[in-house]
């Protein structure tokens, strides 16, 4: 496991597009953390990296929203996502090997995620803006 710590919502980003920079287009990216942590932050900037230029929103109400870049990434948001057919209902298991998957909430359906996932558990620093970054799966 990787441990890192960022102080600002820009290094977040930074730290989303270095992780992007290490994947090959079908991974999942399992985000652990509660609200306002910097899920879509990190997410934003993972983005950037892969060439995406529009905008990152949190899928709240969508559930799952596609963008077109180096690879195809499906931002998914599991918060309300609390049974199996709540799940299903998602598409999620359609989406599995066409691009990167990026979900938020994921201790929603973990028993769900794929054994290779890389899972980032966020939670809140010392100060008001840092975030800890608990990472597996992926190496920096």
């Amino acid at each position: 496991m990787i441990k890192l710590i960022s102080h600002s919502t820009e290094e977040t980003e930074s730290l989303g597009g270095k992780i992007a920079g290490r994947l090959k287009g079908n991974e999942v990216i399992a985000l652990f953390g509660g609200l306002g942590m910097g899920k879509t932050a990190f997410t934003r900037g993972f983005a950037r990296a892969l060439g995406i230029t529009d905008g990152v929103s949190s899928p709240t109400f969508a559930l799952v929203n596609e963008y077109s870049g180096r690879y195809n990434i499906y931002h998914f948001d599991m918060y309300r996502v609390a049974t199996w057919d709540d799940l299903y209902s998602t598409g999620f298991f359609d989406y599995i090997d066409n691009g990167i998957l990026i979900i938020e909430w994921s201790e929603n359906i973990e028993g769900a995620l794929p054994d290779n996932a890389v899972r980032i558990k966020i939670s809140s620093g010392e100060n008001e803006n840092e975030r800890i970054f608990e990472i597996e799966g992926v190496d920096l």
